[in-house]
């Protein structure tokens, strides 16, 4: 398979129509932008293997990249005009919902979006179907398990300023409550690349606070770490990221990651039988030199799956007849075998602790249905 074209490049106003044309909206800047190498790998991966397979409805799966690091409604815009043009024919790829939320909209009804990113929930544009995480799976029983092995009660939320962190902080206050009445004692919002954590990090050591939930993206989280661990506060909280993977842990730092739990649908360290396969052909096709293809990064490898599984049930491009097909997908990947319920994917959510430059998986969480 050729390498995934490019927006900017003029080769995109060629594409071929006998092929079926995604596009991979993935960030390639800005603080997102570190993880960005191992979303284009782990997607590349799934197309060539769709491709392997015999393509979707016959055809050759290609995939044409858009820098979802870019300004929410210039990304919209450059989605959109793919689109109009039928240069594209779905659209997949991890990016912050800010983005998803300039996006849906503008495409909604025209062609299949499978949105990789965990986010806060509630999505319900048609045409939309999401491969990960949302609190009520991910957090809620997280924050459970932490309560009551380690004792958390009280939360210091620190996210960047956007939907998913703040909507987030609402779940996880809700969460705290039940059902030791642990509760937030402090929440801070902060600008996409900030660099100077040295208030919040004051505040913190200001509060009761035990736990800190860090909803921050890529980069941020990475100097948050540093900052955190500086300070000396890694020696009174811990900290419970929903967004830490493989990359921004090396980033960070042994140093810097002590007492550090992420929860997600996968960690590299997995041990089962799908995600060692995943790795294998992953190394076998991009050498052990490539970005670790963790949680955020695999997503993607979801992302083309599920688009190319929900049009090939359907036997259409036409996004009503995928929707009404949807229910009925399943397909199988590094996450085990998958089904759509109310276009989410239904997966296994993990909790690990930082342990050097990797996670080490305490447990598998039980889903929200089993929590009292």
């Amino acid at each position: 398979m050729r390498r995934p074209l490019h927006l900017h490049s003029p080769e995109w106003l060629t594409v071929d129509d006998s092929a079926l044309n995604v596009a991979l909206v993935y960030p390639m800047q800005g603080p997102a932008g570190i993880f960005g190498p191992a979303c284009e790998a782990c997607a590349r991966l799934a197309a060539e293997e769709v491709n392997k397979a015999g393509g979707v409805l016959g055809r050759e799966l290609r995939l044409l990249e858009v820098d979802g690091g870019a300004r929410p409604e210039k990304v919209a815009e450059e989605v959109e005009a793919l689109v109009a043009t039928g240069a594209v024919h779905g659209v997949t790829g991890w990016h912050i919902s800010s983005v998803r939320q300039a996006v849906a909209p503008r495409i909604a009804h025209r062609v299949p979006y499978v949105y990789t990113a965990l986010y806060e929930g509630g999505e319900r544009t048609d045409g939309v179907f999401m491969t990960s995480e949302t609190p009520d799976w991910q957090l809620r029983p997280a924050m459970r398990l932490l309560a009551g092995t380690r004792r958390v009660r009280r939360w210091f939320v620190v996210g960047n300023d956007y939907v998913w962190p703040r909507r987030t902080a609402r779940a996880a206050r809700r969460y705290a409550r039940a059902p030791r009445g642990g509760r937030v004692c402090g929440e801070a919002y902060l600008p996409l690349g900030t660099e100077d954590f040295a208030d919040v990090l004051r505040r913190i050591e200001h509060t009761d606070a035990d736990g800190v939930l860090m909803l921050l993206v890529g980069s941020d989280a990475v100097r948050f770490n540093r900052a955190f661990a500086a300070f000396g506060l890694d020696q009174r909280c811990l900290r419970l990221s929903t967004l830490m993977d493989e990359n921004m842990l090396m980033a960070s730092g042994p140093e810097a990651t002590g007492d550090l739990f992420s929860t997600a649908g996968f960690f590299a360290s997995l041990a089962n039988q799908d995600t060692l396969d995943f790795h294998g052909r992953y190394a076998g096709r991009f050498g052990f030199e490539a970005p670790a293809p963790g949680s955020l990064g695999e997503s993607c490898y979801e992302g083309v799956m599920l688009l190319a599984s929900l049009i090939e049930r359907a036997r259409t491009l036409d996004v009503s007849a995928i929707s009404a097909a949807a229910e009925s997908v399943s397909y199988e990947g590094p996450r085990g075998l998958l089904r759509l319920h109310d276009r989410h994917v239904r997966q296994r959510i993990y909790l690990a602790e930082a342990a050097g430059p990797d996670f080490n998986v305490l447990a598998q969480l039980p889903s929200p249905h089993d929590l009292p």
